[in-house]
């Protein structure tokens, strides 16, 4: 499972900076009175129901980041937000650079046909459109001449298996392929950011693994900027580079798989980390020791994942050495540190 680096001096392409959203006939009014001092006490003796409440995070250009939570956490709020749909109470939120809450519609339309391109857990597609129709669509919408738009819709056709099924009805479709369309819909338009809102919830569980092998090869092919919205864990780590996991309408933590499941902020990211298999997360330069002399054997890269290499770690008798990128020796891993990744203890002790 492969993660970007992420540094500061990356492009921002999102900026959330304390997001707030109310919903309720007090809302507005709150809102112009107290600004960010909002409390809870507030909120429900006004009758008002918070969905997002200060929320800030920046999402890096050409990485995936994935919003997380249980129903009602915020999630789906928050991409609504990024993406237009909903308005933010207070705060602001940009998108390449512009603010959303104070765009016009003109500008939010545009950015939605042309930098934005959304996938959602009901398929949504049109009845009386092919599947080569039903990708063509946004460009459609665009204005993009038939013959364009029809040229690109099969190329998006092609990338995602479905070439020979031009005329086909989204009826006569599983629900993977209907999904599949909903992808290929959703890139035809080049878009610079990818919103998928739990995308592949309703499939069952294999079409759903299937769905997600097709996710990472495609943006192994891509490269997009992606904010995908779910409530598995188990996704949310094979998908991410990073991942912000909300409660209650707040972001409790960010970080990358790794980062949380090794330092969970609160007993709930504690909770959602328990069952991933530390071994399939953690890499090898967050445990190794110090190099020292005298290490034997085939080097190890510090960027593998303890599971890829713990039977070399475990039956090597000694300490085994660990290599960067440039093969240069920064480190040593032995046997104990591994078990204890395996069985899924104190990495520290």
């Amino acid at each position: 499972m492969p993660q970007k680096t992420l540094t500061t001096n990356r492009e921002i392409l999102i900026q959330c900076n304390s997001v707030w959203k109310l919903y309720g006939i007090n809302a507005g009014a709150i809102a112009a009175k107290h600004h960010h001092e909002i409390t809870s006490e507030l909120l429900r003796r006004k009758g008002v129901i918070s969905a997002a409440r200060d929320v800030t995070f920046n999402i890096y250009k050409g990485e995936v980041f994935v919003i997380m939570g249980l129903s009602g956490s915020g999630k789906s709020t928050m991409l609504r937000c990024m993406t237009g749909l909903s308005t933010p109470t207070l705060g602001s939120l940009k998108v390449s650079g512009i603010d959303l809450k104070t765009a016009s519609p003109k500008t939010l339309n545009d950015i939605r046909r042309h930098t934005m391109g959304m996938v959602f857990q009901s398929f949504a597609l049109l009845p009386h459109l092919t599947v080569l129709e039903n990708i063509a669509f946004p460009l459609r919408v665009q204005g993009v001449p038939k013959a364009e738009r029809l040229a690109q819709a099969r190329k998006m056709m092609e990338l995602v298996g479905l070439s020979g099924r031009e005329t086909h009805w989204p009826h006569e479709l599983s629900g993977g392929q209907q999904q599949r369309v909903g992808i290929a819909r959703s890139l035809t338009t080049d878009p610079e950011v990818w919103f998928l809102d739990e995308p592949f919830s309703a499939l069952d569980p294999l079409i759903r693994l299937e769905m997600q092998n097709e996710f990472l090869r495609l943006q192994s092919m891509l490269h997009k900027s992606i904010v995908f919205v779910t409530h598995d864990f188990d996704e949310a780590v094979r998908l991410a580079d990073r991942i912000a996991i909300m409660e209650g309408g707040r972001v409790v933590q960010i970080g990358t798989p790794e980062e949380l499941i090794t330092n969970p902020a609160n007993d709930y990211v504690a909770e959602f980390t328990g069952k991933i298999p530390r071994s399939k997360v953690v890499k090898v330069r967050t445990i190794m020791g110090a190099a020292a002399s005298g290490l034997q054997g085939r080097p190890i890269d510090e960027s593998s994942l303890v599971a890829d290499i713990a039977e070399q770690v475990l039956t090597a008798g000694a300490p085994v050495p660990v290599q960067n990128k440039d093969g240069q020796i920064v480190g040593a891993l032995d046997a104990r540190k591994v078990a204890a990744v395996l069985l899924n203890k104190d990495m520290a002790a």
